[in-house]
């Protein structure tokens, strides 16, 4: 049977598209925690000093509390940063038994991220036990709406009034949909920030009239987005209703302008380097697809109503597009080669699912825009009605993949770059041994399976270099049936040991001893657990 509608399987992919990748956006943190000291599940003989976590990447502390073994959580409020490593100064009474670390913090691209870790003094004890980092799914959905609506308002209703008032030259309010985009993004924009504050918190949607909350989602650098894309969205509600002809295209450019730059102040790519190309990147993306979609609102309203107007708007729309998309897609790219790296992460990581169901979409909206172009826009730029009907018919259903797209994208919002996953990959792992007679700060680099370099720097007890005839790696793992590997070591310039090209072979908590041949009679054997990724 012939398709009567040929915008209905456009419609079903796009919304398939949705589907697919809201079940591809897994609950993933964006900072990775690379290091705690106590190490995670360490059994330590003394209360510690300096509790200390170590991330990928910068981060602010929104939430610490230590366990104790009697169940009570104690607040942790006194901490230093130290570029990625957090110290954090313990209470004074710590009793053995085991307790359990539990942390948030927000990472510099504005996502917060919580985990837990335990450690024993003395002995484990049976209480308590680490919470599970659940996924709050209620705040989750609510984050993925509010985003989705947050789009439609800057796209379909920012990019609309300035479509209006500068494309169409139309002195009215400009059409009802345009404006409902625009009050619809500036109630999700300030929702988006309550949000982002419980999410930051970890507290559940009943929290959103906390006004916590919303001092948590204001400090993180989303609250820079939201109050400026805020202002944006109020010159454009300016640009509809003043009867100034100067004032409302004054406005409508200027809020295009705070709309589309407000989108390079948070997120992922606002957080990665080089900061100089990527922000502008992201400016000129969000730019682009503000005049392209906006326009397409108003140019249908235009075409409908008035012919000779909406065929003249046409014109100059299909002149002014091609440049447009051509910087979009080039934006895009810029965008995707940096957050990527590399074309396996495409396959391998929910970011690069995310982006593959992005450009099916695109590829779907480009074919019916290349369509409507050769087929079409001529025709209805004559007055042919039946062209106009179709050319309105077919905006629609291009509405429609946009709004897919668009919700596509907002599940970028939980799924970290691939290039913050190398980073955090990358990453080294560290151990600290000491016995009576010496102790040892090991490093090994990168901190996952597969080949690595470790090296140490071998002290005495009084915290002074030990001169040392010999040093030998010996790596085990019991739990896999891993034998004790020996690796040789040489001095270096620096005074440190490193083993270059040793490969361990799979993750997990490996045994490591260092043995420290001091004199020909005198051999010193450091031994502690190290935890590698996979």
């Amino acid at each position: 049977m012939r398709n009567r509608n040929p915008g209905r399987s456009g419609i079903l992919a796009a919304l398939t598209g949705i589907l697919w990748c809201c079940l591809t956006a897994a609950a993933m943190a964006h900072a990775a925690l690379t290091g705690a000291v106590p190490s995670d599940g360490a059994v330590v003989a003394a209360p510690p000093k300096t509790l200390s976590l170590s991330f990928s990447e910068p981060v602010s502390p929104l939430v610490l509390k230590l366990v104790l073994p009697d169940g009570r959580a104690r607040a942790l409020d006194t901490f230093v940063l130290r570029d990625r490593t957090l110290e954090i100064t313990p209470p004074a009474d710590l009793g053995t038994g085991t307790h359990v670390l539990t942390w948030r913090v927000v990472s510099e691209d504005g996502h917060p991220v919580g985990g837990s870790t335990i450690f024993s003094i003395g002995a484990p004890s049976g209480a308590p036990q680490a919470a599970a980092n659940a996924v709050d799914w209620p705040v989750r959905g609510a984050l993925w709406l509010a985003r989705i609506a947050l789009y439609a308002g800057l796209f379909f209703g920012i990019g609309g009034v300035f479509a209006v008032r500068w494309l169409i030259a139309d002195d009215g309010d400009g059409p009802a949909p345009v404006r409902a985009a625009t009050l619809l993004g500036l109630l999700a924009t300030v929702l988006s920030l309550g949000l982002q504050g419980l999410d930051a918190l970890g507290a559940p949607l009943s929290g959103l009239l906390d006004l916590a909350a919303w001092k948590a989602g204001l400090a993180t650098s989303f609250g820079a987005t939201v109050v400026v894309l805020a202002a944006a969205f109020c010159l454009a509600v300016l640009a509809t209703r003043s009867r100034s002809p100067a004032m409302r295209r004054g406005a409508s450019m200027v809020a295009l302008l705070a709309g589309s730059g407000a989108l390079a102040l948070s997120g992922h790519a606002s957080a990665a380097a080089p900061q100089w190309l990527m922000r502008p990147a992201v400016f000129v993306h969000a730019l682009t697809i503000a005049i392209w979609i906006g326009a397409l609102l108003p140019l249908a309203s235009a075409l409908r109503r008035d012919g000779e107007a909406g065929r003249k708007a046409l014109g100059r729309f299909s002149r002014l597009i091609p440049l447009c998309v051509g910087l979009l897609v080039l934006a895009g790219i810029v965008l995707a080669v940096v957050q990527v790296g590399k074309p396996a992460a495409l396959l391998s990581t929910a970011y690069g699912n995310v982006l593959l169901a992005k450009i099916a979409l695109l590829f779907l909206l480009f074919a019916l825009v290349a369509v409507n172009r050769w087929r079409l826009t001529g025709p209805a730029a004559k007055g042919e009605a039946k062209a106009v009907r179709r050319l309105c018919r077919a905006i629609a259903v291009e509405s429609l993949i946009v709004l897919a797209v668009f919700a596509v994208a907002a599940t970028w919002r939980f799924t970290p770059p691939p290039r913050a996953l190398a980073v955090a990959a990358a990453e080294p792992a560290s151990i600290h041994i000491h016995s009576d007679k010496a102790m040892a700060e090991v490093t090994v680099t990168p901190g996952g399976a597969g080949p690595v370099d470790i090296s140490a720097v071998i002290l005495s007890a009084e915290f002074e270099p030990l001169a040392a005839k010999e040093v030998t790696f010996v790596l085990s793992n019991p739990q896999a049936g891993v034998e004790p590997m020996r690796r040789k070591t040489e001095l270096q310039a620096d005074g440190s040991w490193r083993a270059a090209g040793v490969v361990i072979p799979l993750a997990g908590r490996w045994q490591l001893r260092v043995d420290v041949l001091i004199s020909d009679f005198e051999l010193v054997r450091l031994q502690g657990e190290i935890d590698i990724r996979s």
